[in-house]
């Protein structure tokens, strides 16, 4: 079979011929169909196996795919099975062959890009040196990402540890950098990858990035709608808390909200500045010291309702927030109480119903802002 360059076409001209009317209209026909090139590095003439993946045709030996066991041990398994039912039946004329024996009959691989079977490749046939080689290379996180969906895929489990670990590393050195990989996966594929492979570091490492856009006001409906995908509650939260301090201005503006989804923002607005009228009157659990016991917990559970609401009063006058931002209030009441217990600024009293518990009252303002950042999500629902 002759070989073409990729970019060259068949094409087939069929027309009507005979005695027709002038007036006739011919009928044309025209296909084009793009010829399947060789890949010019793993085509290897003493391979025993073709396959095709989109529009390129790989030739390589099904001991290398097979060295670890994976969904080929199956495929190629059946296939030997054909084999030996097709040599023993010789009645027929015409034999093509078994599928991968030739490139005109090779093992067509549905859903995958060539890209990620050519890192599969990679990773099977590359000598350790240079697989530590291709570490430093500025594309290796795009092959490490097309490495870990295809062996995900057929159940490489060995070499899909290996390249998740590989760009868990990529992506902790990024997080703590604040440098964007140019050149390597999208922030939502590697989210993606992580869930799709139940990949927690990885998915935390992602999270880490994601958090940093939102507080920065970057792709947060990006971020909205990736999040509503997967399911991640926590993100979720805070990405639809980012947009609503937006204002509703800038949701009519974005595109890449949804109707429901801006739906969902005006519910979390309300719900959410409900919350924040509500929030001094609603002290958190406060956990007590041993010490503070008996009428001392009384005094102690009073004076700390009321270092609440004060803590909370002096955030307004402090800096003045957005109605329903409960999650920016939270901080700055955090921030005062911390300042109040180490003196900072004057306590007016404050604190003298807790002599023992100044600290806990800290934490449980902690907890209440993890708390309701956990639970974010739940507050921009749809509306029944």
């Amino acid at each position: 079979m002759a070989h073409l360059p990729a970019e060259v076409y068949l094409t087939s001209t069929f027309m009507h011929s005979g005695n027709v009317s002038p007036s006739t209209p011919k009928l044309q026909l025209q296909l084009s169909i793009p010829i399947p090139s060789r890949d010019p590095s793993y085509y290897y003439f003493d391979g025993n196996t073709v396959l095709l993946v989109e529009n390129t045709l790989f030739k390589v030996h099904r001991s290398a795919l097979t060295k670890e066991k994976s969904t080929f041990d199956g495929m190629f398994s059946l296939d030997s099975d054909l084999r030996s039912s097709s040599s023993s039946s010789s009645s027929s004329s015409v034999t093509i062959g078994p599928e991968g024996e030739s490139d005109d009959n090779p093992i067509r691989l549905q859903g995958d890009t060539a890209d990620e079977f050519r890192s599969l490749l990679w990773a099977l046939y590359a000598l350790p040196h240079e697989l530590e080689a291709a570490m430093t290379t500025k594309a290796i996180s795009l092959k490490l990402f097309n490495l870990a969906r295809i062996t995900h895929k057929y159940e490489f489990r060995a070499t899909e540890n290996w390249a998740l670990d590989k760009l868990k590393a990529i992506s902790t050195r990024l997080m703590h950098s604040h440098v964007d990989d140019a050149e390597g996966p999208s922030l939502v594929q590697l989210t993606e990858l992580a869930s799709l492979c139940e990949q927690r570091d990885l998915s935390e490492a992602a999270t880490v990035r994601w958090k940093r856009l939102i507080a920065s006001g970057k792709d947060v409906a990006l971020a909205i709608g990736m999040a509503e995908r997967l399911n991640l509650r926590a993100l979720l939260g805070l990405a639809y808390h980012a947009m609503l301090l937006q204002g509703q201005e800038i949701w009519d503006a974005d595109v890449l909200l949804t109707r429901p989804q801006r739906i969902r923002l005006l519910s979390g607005h309300y719900a959410l500045g409900r919350l924040c009228e509500r929030l001094p009157n609603e002290p958190p659990q406060l956990q007590h010291n041993t010490r503070c016991t008996g009428s001392a917990q009384v005094r102690c559970n009073q004076a700390w309702a009321g270092l609440w609401r004060s803590t909370l009063d002096m955030g307004k006058q402090v800096l003045p927030l957005q109605y329903a931002d409960v999650i920016g209030k939270l901080m700055l009441a955090e921030s005062i109480l911390k300042a109040l217990i180490e003196r900072e600024i004057p306590t007016q009293g404050l604190l003298d119903g807790m002599q023992w518990c100044k600290e806990n009252a800290l934490a449980a303002t902690a907890g209440k802002l993890k708390e309701i950042k956990e639970s974010l999500a739940d507050y921009f629902t749809d509306v029944v």
